[in-house]
């Protein structure tokens, strides 16, 4: 069953709602201790059924949520990416994270500009930004790569309040002018 929500396509990733299916993919990412390290850290598959199933519930609830993305080629679960904001978040993210099988591909920026079009389209996002622990140097490169810029230090809510973040991001105006500039319409 897949969580209600539309689907993306971009030139070589699907973006969807989380599926029931996804759970294998998303299990592996979560016990990677690198590739965990900057998204609340390693969890047991029990653990990350219900981080998915909250991602599924803000579908439900609020309309967004991170999308799963699914690599065309071959229909694997490479991660998760888009909009975000639980209660008391410090401002309308769009998020990224990578199953480590996809790492170098340019997959963070493909479906983070196709998920940021999508916030400021559907959802009227004004202000766009990325929670990056200031130590995340690939996420660091993805925010600037799609024209986000450091706009200051913050804190995310309970139970990640002692996490140290940086909020990255940019106005939806320069959003679209970046994306007007941009050759084929790309970030």
């Amino acid at each position: 069953m897949i969580a209600p929500g539309p689907t993306l396509e971009t030139k070589r990733l699907i973006l969807r709602p989380p599926a029931t299916e996804d759970l294998d993919g998303w299990a592996e990412l979560m016990a990677d201790a690198d590739a965990a390290r900057f998204i609340g850290g390693q969890m047991s598959r029990s653990q990350t059924w219900r981080m998915m199933a909250t991602m599924a519930g803000s579908w439900a609830l609020n309309g967004f949520g991170m999308f799963s993305l699914i690599e065309k080629d071959t229909g694997l679960w490479v991660g998760r990416v888009g909009p975000w904001r639980p209660e008391g978040w410090p401002g309308t993210e769009v998020g990224w994270s990578l199953h480590p099988r996809a790492h170098g591909k340019g997959y963070a920026v493909e479906a983070t500009t196709a998920t940021m079009d999508w916030a400021v389209d559907h959802l009227g996002w004004t202000r766009l930004v990325h929670c990056i622990d200031p130590a995340n140097t690939p996420s660091i490169k993805v925010a600037q790569r799609i024209g986000s810029r450091f706009l200051e230090a913050g804190n995310l809510p309970e139970p990640y309040q002692d996490v140290e973040i940086h909020l990255w991001g940019q106005t939806a105006d320069e959003w679209r002018a970046r994306r007007a500039q941009a050759p084929n319409g790309r970030a």
